[in-house]
């Protein structure tokens, strides 16, 4: 595994730093606990401060205000912020509804976008999330039902997202609809949508596993987005959402392996401080090969993680190694969360309890982002017919 650069490295020290300084006692001071909401307006103080210490944006290029990092640094960059252990690193690096989301649309937007929508979010003053799964589109994301009618010089959108992570406390959504009915992925086309918008409403009928009141649904009726909104040309909005599905996959495996080391981390103090029958349970054989598998796939997940990110970033084709990273991760952080939750026995069952939430939020992660199977099939069908 390659070491992270100069410019990672002190990022990632004044990650450590923020999470332990500022944001461990405000947890503190909140009660926020692992899996619970965070209220929106403490969370825009946290966006902004990230923002004004070089974090919130460390994921864009440098000409956009990032740090202009290659892949395998945002890895390091994104495992780092996770294994502080702190409830709120989901949100120091800006991964659920800031940046990270829309960097790559600089490219594609035009003046008005770039300023109404991408510079906004940037600053931390507005938060976004992508709206693309509904209730009967999910793997098959083609099959998606909301409608973009055009109407004059703007779209008339109905419809329902479903399962939208990050849409409680957006402001905006990267959203995909139908403008032409019957050509399938050429049909669809991507649009800004304001969430404050005449017929916009998001609500939650449900409570996804790893709590934290991150997802909910978009309800659209009849609202009306102007032309300019339109993310590049008509019937481009799916090629658009996909061109970063790869890389994507790849960049989900920090957050996973970061939440699989932490549980390591977690067990191994857990193991000596523990006692029972005289003495720490790390002295039980079974503890330790328990936590000798952890330690041992993990290694093999960051070393599968970390030689792909190398190989993207010397310019290689990574189409078929990053599903088997993102396969690879999701499961053994799956397996890694598990062996924690029975090293913690009991205590690893108490909701709020770190092991206990990543034990959720792991078990989410292999069908977030593409479910293991979709992964399987993308890796067959690559390794069968290469060309």
């Amino acid at each position: 595994m390659t070491k992270p650069s100069e410019k990672a490295a002190r990022l990632m020290e004044g990650i450590n730093a923020f999470a332990r300084d500022e944001l461990a006692p405000l947890a503190k001071r909140e009660g926020i606990v692992w899996g619970e909401p965070v209220a929106k307006p403490l969370l825009r103080d946290i966006w902004r401060r990230s923002c004004e210490l070089g974090f919130y944006n460390a994921m864009l290029p440098e000409a956009l205000g990032g740090a202009g990092l290659g892949v395998a640094d945002l890895c390091a960059l994104k495992e780092a912020a996770v294994l502080t252990g702190s409830p709120l690193a989901p949100h120091i690096l800006g991964e659920l509804s800031g940046p990270p989301r829309v960097g790559h649309l600089f490219k594609v937007a035009n003046e008005f976008q770039v300023e109404t929508f991408l510079r906004p979010i940037c600053r931390a003053d507005k938060a976004v999330c992508f709206a693309l799964t509904e209730a009967e589109a999910g793997s098959d994301a083609t099959a998606i039902g909301t409608e973009a009618r055009l109407e004059g010089d703007h779209y008339v959108l109905n419809g329902a997202k479903r399962y939208i992570s990050g849409a409680p406390y957006a402001d905006l959504a990267v959203l995909l609809a139908v403008t032409e009915p019957g050509r399938g992925p050429q049909g669809i086309s991507a649009f800004f949508v304001d969430l404050h918008a005449e017929g916009v409403s998001i609500d939650s009928d449900y409570s996804v596993m790893s709590g934290g009141g991150a997802h909910g649904n978009i309800l659209l009726k009849d609202v009306r987005v102007p032309v300019q909104s339109r993310i590049g040309d008509e019937g481009a909005g799916f090629k658009l959402a996909m061109g970063r599905i790869t890389l994507n996959r790849l960049l989900h495996c920090p957050t996973m392996l970061g939440m699989a080391g932490l549980a390591l981390n977690l067990s191994l103090d857990y193991a000596r401080t523990r006692k029972q029958f005289g003495q720490p349970i790390a002295m039980f054989q079974s503890i330790n090969h328990m936590l000798a598998d952890m330690a041992t796939e993990l290694y093999a997940a960051r070393s599968m993680m970390y030689a792909t990110a190398a190989n993207n970033d010397a310019g290689g084709d990574i189409k078929v190694q990053a599903p088997m990273c993102k396969l690879y991760a999701s499961e053994t952080a799956f397996r890694i969360a598990d062996k924690a939750v029975q090293i913690h026995g009991g205590a690893g069952l108490i909701k709020g309890h770190p092991v206990e939430w990543i034990f959720r939020a792991s078990r989410m992660m292999r069908i977030l982002t593409g479910t293991s199977e979709i992964q399987r099939n993308t890796i067959a069908k690559d390794i069968l017919m290469p060309n």
